[in-house]
């Protein structure tokens, strides 16, 4: 979406800090994480309460409205956070590779913002949580994903490929295991407004791997979430006829198909509804809540001035496999109105999910 929030600002020097990472062995990019003591404060053995939120600059939520999002964090206590839009530069000089599993700290602006953040996450709620970072070469999309240090993952990766080796460009996945399912955080690339390929092929070509992906890895339930940039159906927009005739500069592609507002054109629609159908997924939110729900039923929100106002999409989702659709307890948008009551700053809300225990006698069955 098109985005009308201010750059990230610059604030004094500090020297070089570190940054909690998570206890792992690494090999090729993927994570293999070790045993860390912790109490688990209940008796679940792996999550069942997660949050998905596009945060539209991690720095600006932190410096800006971080009270807030705590307290709603504390309220909510999710077992695992899935951020998208961090937007911060990845480790590594000017010139130089670049690790996109650490926040850049080799020039004293980076070493400030990377402060600001270690500050940030040292505190309660967040010192309870381990994360993992696939961040961009600029501050430019990015992925986090916290998860309670009592449950440990079998292995986290961040790429849609089989052997998830390297990162994703512009680190849009993360990926962890568990025992008895796998979650999957991903930023979703924009459609945008034109057949070039930063646009039109990009997307295509991202959804093409994303089938791809969920049915190679059909063996173990998936939990998709982030911000997916797509509004499946007409139900998920607020306007959907202002949506479907949507131009940038006058700007008419085509294909037909492709026509409208990114996210909302029938391209992208047609090509997410054949993931879920051939990838026995379900969509959380719509699977409990069938009617049309304009004060909270959208998870993105356009700019308050201009002609944008009050236009709304649902963009950001759970998807879960179908065998798991019974053990959904509640899937919820976290915003309301079009004021963005409950978006902590961002364009986009936070969207929850919580899932029922798995017992001992559904694990053994598979």
């Amino acid at each position: 979406m098109k985005r009308f929030f201010q750059p990230i600002e610059k604030d004094g020097s500090f020297k070089k800090p570190t940054i909690s990472s998570v206890s792992s062995s690494e090999k090729d990019g993927e994570q293999t994480t070790e045993t860390i003591s912790e109490s688990a404060g209940d008796n679940k053995k792996e999550p069942t309460k997660f949050l998905t939120w596009n945060a539209n600059s991690f720095l600006l939520r932190i410096k800006n409205n971080w009270t807030e999002f705590t307290k709603f964090i504390e309220n909510l206590d999710p077992d695992v956070i899935a951020i998208q839009e961090v937007r911060m530069p990845a480790a590594g000089s000017k010139g130089a590779p670049k690790n996109p599993r650490e926040l850049k700290d080799d020039t004293s602006a980076s070493r400030e913002e990377k402060l600001v953040v270690t500050r940030a996450l040292s505190s309660p709620p967040f010192k309870n949580y381990n994360v993992w970072w696939s961040l961009s070469d600029s501050k430019y999309a990015g992925t986090a994903l916290f998860i309670k240090k009592c449950f440990q993952p079998k292995k986290v990766s961040f790429s849609l490929d089989a052997t998830g080796s390297k990162h994703e460009p512009d680190g849009r996945v993360i990926l962890a295991e568990f025992e008895t399912f796998r979650i999957l955080n991903t930023y979703v690339p924009n459609n945008g407004w034109k057949e070039e390929e930063s646009s039109f092929p990009r997307r295509r070509k991202w959804d093409k791997r994303m089938l791809e992906f969920v049915l190679a890895t059909s063996d173990k339930p998936l939990i998709w979430c982030g911000d997916l940039n797509v509004s499946h159906e007409d139900i998920d927009v607020s306007h959907p006829e202002f949506f479907s005739a949507a131009k940038l500069n006058g700007y008419t592609p085509p294909n037909k198909e492709d026509c409208g507002q990114p996210g909302f054109t029938l391209a992208e629609r047609r090509r997410f509804g054949a993931i879920l159908k051939e990838g026995k997924l379900v969509d959380a939110y719509r699977f409990l809540h069938k009617d049309t729900d304009m004060e909270c039923g959208f998870s993105w929100s356009g700019n308050p001035v201009g002609k944008y106002r009050g236009k709304r999409m649902r963009i950001d989702y759970f998807i879960v496999s179908e065998k798991m659709k019974d053990r959904i307890v509640s899937c919820e948008m976290h915003g309301r109105g079009i004021e963005l009551d409950g978006f902590y700053g961002s364009d986009h809300c936070p969207v929850s999910l919580e899932l029922s225990v798995k017992d001992d006698a559904d694990t053994k069955q598979g």
